[in-house]
């Protein structure tokens, strides 16, 4: 057997070792590695079982494929036998490599959940009416006005005996907020925020611990903590609807099974027999920040041995309640819940990966604000990133009630927290001291974005981190380059994406907005997909996009909707077409573009009903146009039409792919009908697009509505508006992206790389010289000349700006599949050197593997270095003047694994360092 062909990284419904699907059929995929050129697989076999060790016990197989000659490795579709609920299956791929040798297989586990929405068996409970914790008059310095009446979490327990030893144990949770499981004094899992959030109206996701291990004989507790989240509490920014989007409280709903040796099991649920009592937080919101109060902690509440006030638990207390802080300061114990129904509604499986804490950040810098009278000055953190997550403080030796306030900016503005920019979101925790020799305190429902912490109150030794939250996309990509200001953009580009995708793609973080736009998210997800592997979140945040869809076929600007939002805007509802085409393009991921196709021919249907004459003017939303454009004004139906054309488009691809030939020509003959009436109305005879701007331009060229004789006249007015300016954009949301790679693809990357060097107003590069880490909402942010923009919308963390990041890949680094590619079936690679830079390198792990591509250029001579994983062949295109291709001092085309071809080479896997004379140093 040969080791030089190797399967790694198998998922299940693109996730590596799932607990808890809810998907019938999971589809399997393995990405392959391997040592040597020509490495491919040829055949595959599948076998599963339900215990690891049965792999290799041919009578207990549930699944055995046998030789399955193919190359293919994504999202094969489970071949086995029907499967049960909550159990484990072990699986394990075998592959056969290009010369019939079977090489050392790969195994790896998926767990299903429960399947059923009628094997819950348990009820959502919350706070009983009768229950509420009486109101306290206002206090000066206590809560602000909008959040005096926020309602403390729940603290929930059940207490519960078990007379033997589980074999196995799993948790079904979710909640009506966000929450927290805890199972004898101990929270379950890393996830945060959970369960995230969805449309709850047609899904509320469910979460699967195992906890066998937490498990003990006699008396275990089950418990959870219960807060508002985007369910109840603070979410957009509608003054007339702020809160309560989905319900006016928080619930939970939860089921432990316990399978014992001999077969049986033991459940417990949520229902009447649960109680809920105070803790130690008073209140915890998205926006407006967490309050907590050490000393109304209830210790031991979440453990066995505690006795609450309705007798329930052990004979003992090992705590006390009614300290300050508590309900009204009174001694509290806890009380009947309230059973708020059985019906478990629209619960599915959670189907990607959680928000969870990836980073912890430590300060560069605490200072002391300037003196205050009869005070001690407020502290201030430069984290020097800016980020989204939580504050982490350790106190030492602080008096007993000492109340310590963390307000939260993402900039300063004479050495003081800017925070006009946040709008109605007041970012600000509040933490009460016990007065042990220690404390921690970090807030555990609340988030915010910011670089710089205030922590006023405190006159003791404390110790402090940023803790960075976002859901938990695997990283897949990396750029680097000889140029330190591009490699701050870069990584001002993934810390934009880390910050905003936090369980949806936000527009910002920090605000009182935090929704999920659909043409930023369009617009950067083909950079997003660079960065990391998005294809579970996208899929799973399309469903919200695909049910705020109207009878009239159109979607919301926004998803989930929040507030009423009118039908959606151009670039914006066409999020919903773009999306789940580029799912496919990037990840073959062929079942999100059926779930969306008939959604999306509704789209485009619903745009040409109203624009009979195929230029989009009428039923155009909010008609954002290129949103933030700068200096520029493109018109509205220039970029509307464009988009029509551009989704249309895409339809008719789509219905290629899923096999409606119908539809297809339908749409065919649609997209060629508004690519004839865009050019009669805005391409002149020049060339050049009504308008003027660098977007029209670009949306023409990009969409390819631009007459083919007039090409080079529209790629002239579109460069001499830049290099009239003095190569500067003026591009908005929906143009920045297509900049450079359309200058590149038509001949002029020496004025792409210009725009990506330029520092002055308005560029990527004047934001970095002026301290940004993230992407700026706009260019004119802050400036030297203005200062700071409209406090009313002026996010420092925004990533639509960010999109260069796929030209970063596909053209500075190389690294592209060829047009006809699926999932990167096809590599083409396409190295650009040029602007100030002298090196250049990326890697992406692609659906099938990982791909390496990168340059350098040292007096003339240019070293293309190349990886290519089994399976895919690459195209490899040096630039225009590009001479005496070798490698090893042979010539390139004679080389094992290559073959020459009339503008470039072709490549088979493995890896490759070629050297060239390159006689013009900037081409396309």
């Amino acid at each position: 057997m040969t080791t030089h062909l190797t399967p790694y990284g198998l998922t299940a419904e693109q996730r590596v070792e799932p607990l808890g699907l809810d998907a019938e059929n999971p589809r399997l995929s393995w990405k392959l590695r391997g040592g040597r050129r020509g490495a491919a697989q040829t055949a595959y076999r599948l076998t599963a079982a339900l215990r690891a060790g049965d792999l290799d016990d041919a009578g207990r197989l549930l699944l055995d494929t046998g030789r399955v000659d193919s190359g293919e490795t994504l999202l094969i579709d489970w071949p086995g036998p029907e499967l049960a609920p909550c159990t484990r299956y072990f699986w394990r791929v075998e592959v056969w490599d290009e010369n019939g040798d079977r090489v050392a297989g790969a195994q790896s586990w998926f767990e299903t959940g429960l399947l059923r929405v009628d094997a819950w068996q348990a009820a959502w409970i919350g706070r009983d009416a009768v229950n509420q914790p009486p109101m306290d008059p206002p206090t000066d310095h206590d809560r602000t006005v909008a959040t005096h009446n926020l309602p403390p979490p729940l603290y929930l327990r059940r207490s519960f005996t078990l007379g033997r030893e589980p074999v196995r144990a799993r948790l079904y949770a979710t909640a009506h907020g966000v929450y927290q499981p805890r199972l004898n004094g101990e929270p379950l899992g890393d996830g945060e925020l959970a369960p995230g959030w969805t449309d709850y109206r047609h899904r509320v996701q469910y979460q699967t611990h195992d906890v066998t291990d937490a498990l003990r004989v006699g008396e275990n507790v089950l418990a959870a903590v219960v807060a508002d989240g985007w369910w109840s509490g603070y979410v957009g920014f509608d003054p007339r609807r702020p809160a309560c989007h989905y319900g006016d409280a928080p619930a939970l709903l939860a089921r432990l099974v316990v399978w014992f040796a001999d077969g049986t099991r033991q459940a417990v649920t949520t229902d009447g027999s649960w109680t809920e009592g105070p803790g130690e937080i008073r209140f915890s919101d998205l926006l407006m920040g967490e309050y907590v109060d050490a000393r109304a902690r209830v210790r031991g509440w979440d453990e066995p041995g505690f006795v609450d006030a309705t007798g329930s638990g052990a004979a003992s207390s090992s705590g006390d309640v009614g300290t300050p802080g508590g309900w009204g300061g009174r001694r509290s114990g806890f009380r009947p819940v309230a059973v708020l129904g059985t019906d478990p509604g629209p619960v599915v499986a959670e189907p990607d990966e959680p928000v969870r804490v990836t980073h912890t950040v430590r300060p560069v810098s605490i200072t002391r604000a300037g003196p205050t009278p009869s005070t001690t000055p407020p502290s201030i953190v430069d984290f020097g990133q800016n980020l989204v997550g939580r504050v982490r403080l350790t106190v030492h030796g602080a008096a007993p009630g000492t109340r310590i306030v963390v307000r939260h900016a993402e900039i300063l503005s004479d050495g003081a927290l800017y925070v006009a920019n946040l709008r109605r979101a007041e970012a600000t925790d509040t933490f009460i001291t016990s007065g042990a020799a220690t404390e921690v305190f970090e807030p555990l429902f609340t988030f915010h974005g910011f670089r710089y912490a205030e922590i006023a109150g405190l006159e003791h030794r404390f110790d402090v981190e940023a803790r960075v939250l976002h859901s938990d996309t695997p990283q897949a990509g990396e750029f680097h380059c000889s140029d330190a200001t591009v490699n701050q953009l870069y990584s001002n580009i993934v810390w934009g994406q880390r910050g905003n995708w936090v369980s949806v793609p936000t527009d910002c973080p920090q605000r009182d907005e935090r929704l999920g736009w659909l043409a930023d998210a369009q617009i950067f997800a083909p950079t997003a997909s660079r960065n990391a592997d998005v294809s579970a979140f996208f899929a799973r945040w399309m469903l919200d996009v695909l049910g705020t869809q109207d009878a009239e076929g159109a979607f919301r600007d926004v998803a989930p909707v929040v507030s009423m939002y009118r039908q959606a805007a151009p670039a914006w509802g066409d999020g919903a077409v773009v999306i789940p085409w580029h799912l496919w393009r990037t990840y073959a991921d062929k079942r999100s573009l059926a779930t969306a196709f008939p959604h999306m021919k509704a789209w485009v249907g619903f745009v040409h009903r109203h624009n009979p004459d195929l230029i989009w003017r009428h039923r155009t939303g909010n008609s954002y146009g290129d949103w933030l454009e700068i200096d520029a004004h493109t018109p509205r139906e220039v970029l509307a039409t464009a988009y029509f054309a551009h989704s249309a488009r895409i339809v008719a691809g789509a219905a290629r792919v899923l096999g409606d030939d119908e539809a297809a020509a339908a749409h065919e003959e649609l997209h060629r009908g508004i690519r004839a009436a865009f050019a009669h109305h805005f391409v002149r005879p020049d060339g050049s697009v009504a308008g003027g701007t660098q977007t029209g331009h670009l949306l023409a060229l990009a969409f390819g509505l631009v007459p083919e004789h007039l090409t080079e006249a529209t790629v002239g007015h579109l460069v001499a508006d830049l290099k009239g300016r003095g190569n500067r954009l003026t591009t908005g949301f929906a143009g920045v992206g297509l900049l450079c790679p359309v200058l590149t693809a038509h001949g002029h990357a020496d004025v792409a790389y210009a725009l990506l060097h330029q520092d002055e107003y308005p560029s990527w590069g004047y934001s970095i010289r002026h301290g940004a880490t993230t992407i700026w909402e706009r260019w004119d942010g802050w400036t030297r000349h203005a200062g700071f923009q409209s406090a009313s919308m002026n996010s420092f963390n925004h990533y639509s700006l960010g999109s260069v990041g796929d030209w970063l890949f596909g053209r500075v680094a190389g690294i592209d599949q060829t047009p006809g590619s699926v999932a990167y079936s096809e590599l083409l690679l396409r190295p650009t050197p040029g602007g100030r830079l002298t090196w250049a390198r990326a890697t992406q792990e692609t659906a099938r593997g990982s791909v390496t591509c990168g340059w350098s250029l040292n007096n003339g001579t240019l070293v293309v270095t190349v990886v290519v994983p089994p399976g895919p062949d690459a195209v490899l295109q040096f630039p225009d003047g590009a001479r005496n291709l070798t490698e090893d001092g042979e010539a390139a085309a004679l080389r094992p694994g290559v073959t020459p071809l009339a503008n470039g080479l072709r490549l088979r896997s493995g890896s490759y360092t070629f050297s060239a004379d390159l006689v013009r140093p900037t081409t396309s």
